[in-house]
């Protein structure tokens, strides 16, 4: 019942997931590896918590909209974060990370 009934969040959790390690890849190979610090640290947490809260979800968890509401969190943390960086890879990064933070607030609702 979990995965038809919140697929677009599932949806959402693993596309941003992918974006978030891609991104946190992508700033490693920055010239000021330092400064980008905090966003390879959030990327990595939300690509964490958007792989945790698409399997839960999956799986029809009855704790499914709790791990959601710390996703919408950790997500709009990251999208604000890499939303500071001009580099291609922040920039479709914070759009992902706002999107799943949309999708993730309608299934904690």
């Amino acid at each position: 019942m979990g995965y038809h009934k919140w697929k677009s969040c599932i949806d959402a959790c693993l596309q941003c997931a992918a974006v978030c390690n891609h991104c946190a890849n992508s700033c490693t190979q920055e010239d000021d590896v330092k400064m980008m610090a905090k966003c390879i640290q959030l990327d990595m947490e939300c690509a964490t918590i958007c792989y945790s809260a698409a399997q839960l979800m999956s799986m029809g968890s009855q704790q499914a909209a709790q791990i959601c509401a710390i996703c919408e969190e950790i997500c709009e943390a990251c999208g604000n974060e890499c939303g500071k960086h001009d580099t291609e890879h922040c920039k479709e990064c914070s759009r992902i990370c706002m999107l799943c933070a949309e999708e993730c607030r309608k299934m904690a609702a």
